[in-house]
């Protein structure tokens, strides 16, 4: 199943999360500080323009394969070209902004209008087919880049402007897999993980090149500020994650009778309490929306780690003596707390390796099982407590002593396919047998297998579109470093030495210049192993840089093998085709085909003369043959005529 069959025919259920303006699935940089680059009427005008036409491109219901179909019969290059004059020359740039807008408008209309949301769902679809076309057909990379991605725009809504955002984060928040897929929007995440793209430290609304980009001296890459690269602030997550697993193996492999704390299990929460500041400070600073399954994930780590640490403290209260009983037992629920979190330590990793493309896959596959599994859930819900309702009602009736842990024991067994029947033969006979045999078949026949089929349906959907979604989740990662809340970035577990060393003794009086002075030092003093080696990194990617640009490449060209012996054959040069083509026009540069041997000149003729035109299908391409014919017909015979006539005319 393609990519774009897969939005289409999941478009209806998940359409609510498209709606950004009130949930934002990645935390935003000081959003009312952003402002929008034009006016947010005149932006809004040009998605009113682009609504009008995408209503009278799909006025009716359509195949979803007709709209994607790239030599289609629906969205053609005049739609596409038409499109792109929505903006006219003062806002072309949001043109593909306004297209995202008209796709959430769209969503939000199939929604109110039930009777005619499958033809909603086509345009919103034909939206984001024009916005990958047009990403994937402008020439200036440069403009494309700064204007129409990065540039953030708004629209007016209920009497005031929208919050400011551009194409590549509402393009992640909407989920719209067409336009993160597309090469131009790939590139520009690449930029901007890569860090040769960042935002403005004055106008945190623009994004402006990195200025030392292409200056090959080791110390002018040596800049803490360097830290906010997504790439760099990744990798030191990783290091920091495997670091944490590697404590908490030595500190589960090396128990303390005595209940002391060594060096791993101080090193050990001492970083978790700096995860934990972490996210209570995210979560203060973004709001609710903030809130995912990995941070109640790691919540619910970090939670386990803490109350460990709390017994391990309550048993240090008691006296060391070998025969205090409570000593042992608070040290060893412990323990045994520590021992509990060892499977969530190593799904842990799993969070920090999602920019690896084996396990972004596989990440995107559990999370939609994990959504899907919410259906089952409640319906789970409603069935348990039906039933555990009836069995209590029938214990207390039947019997003097409340057996109501053995039921919820034996219900749960059933559940996880491990039913006990002999435990309710003599139980309210004949009623409860009965009970329990129609709970086992609504659970075991019907419930289970609905999460099958759930589960198999999400695996096939996102195994289809893997590299998409694989696409789409490190955009998503991109995204929330560059659009992290932190100016000064300190990764845990550095943020304990921002709050206890800086924030708490300087922030509250400090001027802000000086106080953004001093954690450019504190930063460049923790950071400077890693700054060692990211300084010689971009100092050889400026080498490469400069190489390109000598060669009118562009800056993250890579010379593959196929490249080696290019410029010998030089068959890609422009204009080559067309004068190499039996129909070239007399204009043609010769200078251009004379630089190419002529071999390989005659190899070119002779593809161009057998290549098929996929442009149009087989069909049309025969229909259009035999119109040529027919006008040669035609051509000989008015020619045949006018000779008669001539003759006729002679002979009077």
């Amino acid at each position: 199943m393609g990519v774009w069959d897969t939005l289409f025919d999941r478009g209806r259920q998940t359409a609510s999360r498209f709606d950004e303006e009130r949930r934002r699935l990645l935390p935003a940089y000081h959003d009312d500080e952003i402002l929008s680059s034009s006016p947010s009427k005149e932006v809004t005008k040009v998605c009113l323009r682009l609504k009008y036409q995408i209503e009278q491109v799909i006025p009716c219901e359509l195949d979803p394969s007709e709209i994607t179909r790239p030599n289609g019969s629906v969205v053609t290059k005049d739609v596409i070209k038409t499109a792109k004059e929505a903006g006219g020359t003062e806002y072309r740039g949001a043109v593909i902004f306004g297209l995202l807008v008209c796709k959430k408008w769209f969503h939000h209309q199939g929604q109110v209008e039930l009777w005619d949301t499958s033809l909603h769902e086509c345009r919103a679809l034909a939206c984001e087919v024009i916005a990958k076309q047009l990403i994937e057909t402008e020439e200036d990379e440069d403009w494309l880049m700064k204007e129409a991605l990065l540039k953030r725009y708004s629209i007016y809504r209920k009497g005031q402007d929208s919050v400011a955002a551009n194409v590549i984060e509402r393009a992640v928040d909407m989920h719209a897999l067409g336009v993160i897929g597309s090469s131009g929007y790939q590139k520009c995440i690449r930029y901007l993980w890569r860090g040769w793209v960042c935002q403005d430290d004055l106008d945190p609304s623009r994004f402006v090149e990195y200025q030392d980009k292409v200056n090959i001296s080791y110390w002018a890459h040596l800049n803490p500020d360097r830290m906010r690269v997504p790439m760099y602030q990744n990798a030191l997550l990783v290091f920091f994650s495997f670091l944490y697993l590697g404590l908490y193996t030595v500190a589960i492999n090396s128990v303390n009778p005595e209940g002391d704390i060594d060096v791993a299990e101080g090193i050990l929460y001492t970083m978790t309490l700096s995860y934990i500041c972490d996210e209570i400070s995210k979560f203060w600073k973004v709001g609710r929306f903030y809130f995912t399954f990995w941070n109640a994930f790691n919540l619910t780590l970090y939670t386990l780690l803490a109350v460990s640490f709390v017994l391990r403290m309550v048993a240090l209260a008691h006296s060391p003596d070998a025969d205090d009983e409570k000593r042992r037992y608070f040290n060893q629920l412990s323990y045994n707390f520590l021992a509990f979190t060892a499977p969530m330590f190593w799904m842990r990793l799993m969070l920090f390796l999602d920019t690896f493309r084996f396990f972004g896959a596989m990440l995107v596959v559990l999370k939609v099982m994990m959504k899907e599994s919410i259906i089952f859930f409640a319906l789970l819900f409603f069935v348990v407590v039906g039933f555990l309702q009836g069995f209590v009602g029938m214990d207390q009736t039947d019997f003097g002593v409340p057996i109501t842990s053995k039921i919820i024991k034996s219900m749960a067994n059933s559940v996880m396919q491990s039913p006990d029947f002999e435990a309710f033969e003599d139980f309210a006979p004949p009623f409860g047998l009965i009970l329990y045999y129609l709970f086992n078949f609504v659970v075991l026949l019907i419930l289970l297998n609905i999460l099958i089929a759930l589960y198999n349906s999400s695996y096939e959907d996102i195994s289809g579109n893997a590299d998409d979604e694989y696409m789409a989740l490190f955009a998503q990662r991109t995204l929330q470093f560059v659009r992290a809340p932190d100016e000064n970035v300190f990764i845990p577990p550095f943020n304990l030495i921002e709050i206890i060393f800086l924030i708490l003794p300087f922030e509250w009086w400090m001027p802000s210049h000086r106080y953004e002075r001093l954690n450019h030092y504190i930063m460049g003093i923790i950071y400077s192993p890693l700054l060692l080696i990211t300084a010689a990194i971009e100092t050889r990617d400026a080498r490469r840089i400069r190489w390109n640009r000598r060669r009118g490449e562009a800056d993250d060209n890579v010379d593959h093998e196929w490249e080696e012996l290019a410029a010998e054959v030089n068959m890609d040069l422009p204009g080559l085709t067309s004068a190499s083509s039996p129909s070239a026009t007399p204009h043609t540069d010769d200078a251009v085909t004379g630089s190419v041997p002529p071999e390989e000149q005659e190899w070119i003729r002779l593809v161009e003369e057998t290549k098929p035109n996929v442009g149009v299908s087989a069909a049309v391409a025969e229909i259009q043959v035999l119109k040529e014919q027919v006008r040669v017909l035609t051509e000989m015979v008015k020619a045949l005529q006018e000779e008669k006539e001539r003759k006729d005319s002679a002979t009077e």
